[in-house]
Formats: C-alpha cells, sequence, structure tokens
C-alpha cells in the first residue's frame, strides 16, 4: 500500500512537472491595463496553473513581427489591432479580454486649443500606423468630421508624444498617449492639457490573444492563461494594496501612483468577457475594421467570425 503511494505521489509530481514545462511567451507593453498579467506572474498564479511564462515588453508597433518570427506565442493588444495583424497576413486569435479604457487613453494639447476641430493643418504626435493610438486618433477625427489627412502626424511612441508636449519640444499641438503617461500631462496644466479621453470616445479595448498553431497545440495551456488572469483580479481585490505595489514597479510607479494610474480603466472579469464576446466584441469589431479599411491601414478586411475564441472563458 505503502510503495502503492509512493508511486502516486511521484506520478503526480511527475505530471506537474510536465504541466510546468509548457512555455508561453507574450508579447505586452507597460499600459496600466495589462498589469495584471505581471501580476499574475510575479505572484506565481501561472507557475500554478502549469505553466512557464516570459513576458517581454515589445512596442505594439512591433509585437506582430515577434509573433510571425516565433519569438512569442501570445500578446496584449486592442481590439482593432488584431484586425491589422490578422489582415497583414499575421494569424491571431483572442481568447479573453483585459480592460476597457475608461479615460486612461486620450489626446493631449497645448493651451489655446479648445476642441479637436481646432485641429486642422495642425501638428499631431502618435504612434506608426497601425497602432492604438493612430487608430485612436482617426476614431477621434472621424466623430468630429475630419480625417487623418486634416492634421499632420508625427510618429512618437506614447511616453515620448506625452513628454515632448510637456517640454514644449518638437513643434506639437497635440499628442496621443495613454497611462501612466496621461497622467504626467495631467500633474502640469501650465504644458498642456487632456481634450479628449475614452471617456468621450469609448473605443479602446484590449484582448489577449495567441497564435493559432499554439491554441490548437496547447488548449489547457490557453484556459490556463485566461484563468490566471482571472485569478489576478482576484488578488486585486483582495489584497490591493500589495498587488498595485507589484504592477506599479514594474512600469517604475509606486503603488499609489499606479493605483491613480489604473482608476482611469476597468479590468474584465469573467462575467464581464462573456458578455463583451456575446456581442459588443463583434459590434465594435466591425466598425473598427471598417474605418481601418477607410484609412488605408488594411487594403481587406479578414473574416471578423474568426478572431476570437471563446472556450477559454466558460
Amino acid at each position: 500500500m505503502k510503495k502503492t503511494l509512493t508511486l502516486i505521489a511521484l506520478a503526480a509530481l511527475s505530471f506537474a512537472a510536465q504541466a510546468q514545462e509548457v512555455k508561453v511567451a507574450i508579447g505586452i507593453s507597460g499600459w496600466t491595463g495589462f498589469a495584471p498579467l505581471t501580476l499574475a506572474k510575479e505572484a506565481g498564479l501561472f507557475k500554478k496553473n502549469g505553466l512557464d511564462v516570459s513576458i517581454k515588453k515589445i512596442p505594439q508597433k512591433d509585437r506582430h513581427l515577434a509573433i510571425a518570427s516565433g519569438d512569442i506565442q501570445c500578446a496584449a493588444t486592442t481590439v482593432e489591432t488584431w484586425i491589422v495583424w490578422n489582415a497583414n497576413g499575421v494569424a491571431t486569435t483572442q481568447i479573453f479580454q483585459l480592460d476597457k479604457s475608461f479615460g486612461a487613453d486620450g489626446m493631449v494639447v497645448r493651451p489655446g486649443i479648445a476642441k479637436i476641430s481646432d485641429l486642422k493643418g495642425k501638428t499631431v504626435a502618435a504612434s506608426a500606423p497601425g497602432t492604438a493610438p493612430y487608430f485612436t486618433l482617426a476614431w477621434m477625427l472621424k466623430k468630429n468630421g475630419m480625417s487623418l489627412k486634416d492634421v499632420n502626424i508625427v510618429n512618437l511612441e506614447p511616453q515620448a508624444a506625452a513628454n515632448a508636449l510637456i517640454a514644449g519640444a518638437g513643434g506639437l499641438d497635440a499628442g496621443m498617449t495613454y497611462e501612466p503617461f496621461l497622467s504626467a500631462v495631467r500633474a502640469k496644466p501650465e504644458a498642456g492639457k487632456i481634450l479628449a479621453t475614452t471617456l468621450d470616445y469609448p473605443m479602446v479595448m484590449d484582448t489577449f490573444g495567441c497564435t493559432p498553431k499554439f491554441l490548437a497545440e496547447n488548449p489547457k495551456a490557453a484556459k490556463a492563461l485566461a484563468d490566471s488572469y482571472f485569478e489576478a483580479l482576484a488578488l486585486i481585490k483582495a489584497d490591493p494594496k500589495k498587488s498595485f505595489e507589484i504592477m506599479g514597479a514594474d512600469v517604475k510607479q509606486t503603488g499609489e501612483a499606479f493605483e491613480k494610474s489604473q482608476a482611469f480603466l476597468r479590468w474584465q472579469d469573467k462575467a464581464a468577457n462573456q458578455k463583451f464576446f456575446a456581442g459588443e466584441h463583434a459590434a465594435f469589431s466591425k466598425e473598427a475594421a471598417e474605418l481601418l479599411l477607410e484609412v488605408g491601414i488594411i487594403k481587406t478586411i479578414p473574416d471578423l467570425s474568426k478572431l476570437a475564441d471563446t472556450r477559454f472563458i466558460q
């Protein structure tokens, strides 16, 4: 009997070791909304669920290249970006929603600019075409009867855009940025102001996805990724102070500063995920794809019905 128990124990240990051998590399940025992924890693949630996760900070404009090269298997990005990647031949499938922006993304402007229509002929900083800040600029302009052709665009990443506006450098009239960099402008009202955010234009939503190959070969690991994320959200609720410290440290913020940044977004739990993928995801993807086509980011709209797999949030 004792020998049998020993064999069972060894088998269990062997199974656990094999489960932990499921390696997955994830590409993200320092965006506040992605921070629960960092928490899941640092708090050992990924490991507990049988995953050996490495997180790589890769600018959004380059993340699809890392997927295409096999350097990463999964990534976090905005809903419309998955459309761009798939339209350009980088096959990826969304498996759960991370967050919704409630003022965490926005347009910052120098003093004297009162409304978006004032930007006609002006210089605006935004990340490269195919990124969320560039798309957000296109979206905000379209909602105000304008297009990207009405402004002069300088390609700067979100942190650089915020810093340049604060410093009065580069002849910028406006810039597209997000938390935690948006708060830097909030703290310097004499240098500029926040003209519009996702409270005014609710269109920045982030999801997590992987290559179809990874999902086909590792369905249990995909479920473990989703479960780990939801467990991280539960940990934030249970111990917010410690969680904010861990997540803040990753983006060189104090726990207190991180807590202020995250107030401008909402992380999405399993129930919110199920609701989102029941209709809102498809509706937004359709409108986003049409705008991406209109502004020339994509040449054809991919099959939108194949961009998400909801098995892992059930």
